[in-house]
């Protein structure tokens, strides 16, 4: 029995000694501050302890079904032409990004465009429409990992961006609350609002894309075209840094995911600054059959639109055939051409985002926050483990000793895991303080009960554990399920208050009922058998 004893101990102070150094590492000094610079450390305090920026974005994934869209435009264009099959117009169907109509079909070369829509976009189903026209609509199923993609996609890009910048602990993550399509992001630490938009929202979406013409007014451009209409497969995009119009294909000979890095850099002739980009093995197999075919002197000559953000930065003659890389250049600062190329290293967003709710946390309310909190928790405590002592006597300094033991296990796994504590977090704490006591009050009253009946100390403190136990795990369980939907289900201080509240609760059933259980074994070795047992 001392043997076991001793050995229960030992792994008592183990576990003390280890969730010690979850919470505090190895501080770089002993003194007040030092403590606490070791503790911020290794427990990161969320957005609305330190002051931040909170943003909820709609990702527009429309845009990028749209895309899909005009690139299988282009695919069906290539095989109808191969094929010599004629017909009036191909589109997307201006209310269904999903869908586009082949207008204009011969009646005995619909079933053959059937056949080519379902052989060649295998994404896409082929119907009859009125009037000898073909319906191609992307499937379902495609349709829905499209959109799911987009927004994991926007989530990896938006990550990899605010890494950039340095921010600790950030949250990035789908609003699980909120509606369809949303990101949730919070950046603690980070007080400039209109920066972090910056950086976030910008698609940094590099394209090069086929360009026929420049104009000074969107007027003179639809002048200058027959009839006076844009060609269904052109579009009119602004210049970047002047007030000139460009027309330009519609869909893009290199996209953003085409790019594998990008660096700013000097052009060496004029030391000017510009963006070096490099492709992409495929992309750019693409991108040198595209320039051999349009460069001056070839068989159909054009200009290269550089297309960064919707707005056209240059737009050269093309003089070579190129190939893996490239560079962008056009009245670019030296920090315009480093912070876009790291935003083309980032990845480009697949879609543009719309802010829903966007606010800044001062750091100064954040500080009062905590104050509150740990005045709160203290506080609380304290008047527990009084409570204890007061009406169990000798075993309330077993309870209060369980509490303390409780509290630095719970702060030990924050530490070890690098949780984030919020405000809801601090609560979670105070509730785990609470359901500690819970549990060592049924524990006593059990034993209370068990000598009334006349039981001896030592069983009844068998009795008392043993008669506990089921209904604290049971309580601990169904408290814990609930813990998990919130910290799953839930989004920023929701989710800290849950994952915090499942620490606690597993902290909890260990002291209770073990380390309880092994003090009282430590008092009952030291009394002579049949006196009382002060509880």
């Amino acid at each position: 029995m001392q043997k076991n004893l001793v050995i229960k101990l030992a792994i008592i102070t183990g576990i003390l000694l280890m969730f010690l150094y979850g919470i505090f590492g190895i501080p770089s000094s002993l003194s007040g501050d030092g403590l606490k610079q070791a503790v911020l450390k290794r427990i990161h305090l969320g957005l609305d302890l330190e002051g931040g920026t909170h943003m909820i974005l709609q990702v527009q994934v429309e845009e990028a079904v749209a895309g899909e869209t005009d690139r299988a435009i282009d695919t069906i264009k290539e095989e109808l032409n191969k094929a010599k099959i004629t017909y009036a117009e191909i589109s997307r169907d201006p209310n269904r990004p999903d869908q586009f109509v082949i207008k204009g079909l011969s009646t005995d070369s619909t079933s053959a465009v059937r056949t080519i829509v379902t052989d060649k976009l295998s994404t896409y189903l082929p119907t009859s429409g009125p009037n000898n026209t073909q319906i191609a609509t992307m499937k379902p199923d495609v349709l829905a990992k499209l959109k799911t993609d987009t927004v994991d996609k926007s989530i990896e890009a938006i990550r990899q961006r605010v890494d950039a910048l340095g921010v600790s602990e950030p949250v990035i993550q789908r609003n699980g609350l909120g509606g369809e399509n949303q990101i949730l992001v919070e950046l603690p630490g980070v007080d400039d609002l209109n920066r972090a938009k910056e950086i976030i929202q910008s698609t940094a979406r590099l394209e090069l894309r086929e360009s026929r013409g420049v104009y000074v007014s969107e007027e003179e451009a639809r002048k200058a075209q027959p009839n006076g209409l844009i060609p269904p497969n052109m579009e009119l995009l602004p210049g970047k840094s002047d007030n000139r119009v460009y027309l330009v294909s519609r869909t893009s000979v290199v996209g953003g995911t085409d790019i594998r890095d990008a660096s700013a850099g000097t052009k060496s002739e004029t030391g000017e600054p510009i963006i070096n980009f490099y492709l992409n093995p495929e992309p750019a197999k693409k991108f040198g059959d595209f320039t051999e075919a349009h460069r001056e002197g070839g068989p159909d000559p054009a200009n290269l639109a550089i297309v960064l953000d919707k707005k056209v930065v240059t737009a050269p003659s093309i003089r070579q055939r190129i190939t893996d890389q490239g560079y962008i250049e056009g009245n670019l600062t030296a920090e315009e051409a480093k912070d876009k190329a790291m935003l083309l290293r980032s990845g480009s967003l697949p879609a543009s985002l719309h802010y829903l709710t966007e606010r800044t946390v001062g750091a100064s309310l954040g500080a009062d926050s905590i104050r509150s909190g740990v005045k709160a928790a203290i506080a609380g405590m304290l008047a527990v483990m009084i409570f204890m002592l007061i009406y169990y006597r000798g075993a309330g300094i077993n309870a209060d000793l369980a509490l303390v033991l409780n509290l630095v296990i719970l702060l030990g796994f924050m530490g070890f895991f690098g949780a984030v504590l919020t405000l809801p977090g601090i609560a979670g704490v105070i509730l785990t303080v609470g359901m500690g006591v819970d549990s060592n009050v049924l524990i006593f009253e059990r034993i209370r009960e068990e000598l009334r009946n006349g039981k001896a100390p030592a069983a009844a403190v068998d009795q008392g554990f043993d008669r506990a136990w089921t209904t604290i795990l049971d309580t601990h369980v169904t408290t814990i399920v609930s813990a998990l939907i919130l910290f799953f289900v839930g989004t920023g201080p929701v989710s800290g208050f849950g994952l915090t509240l499942i620490f606690g609760l597993l902290a909890n059933l260990f002291t209770a009922v073990f380390v309880s259980r092994v003090i009282f074994d430590a008092v009952l070795s030291r009394k002579q058998r049949g006196a009382a047992l002060s509880i």
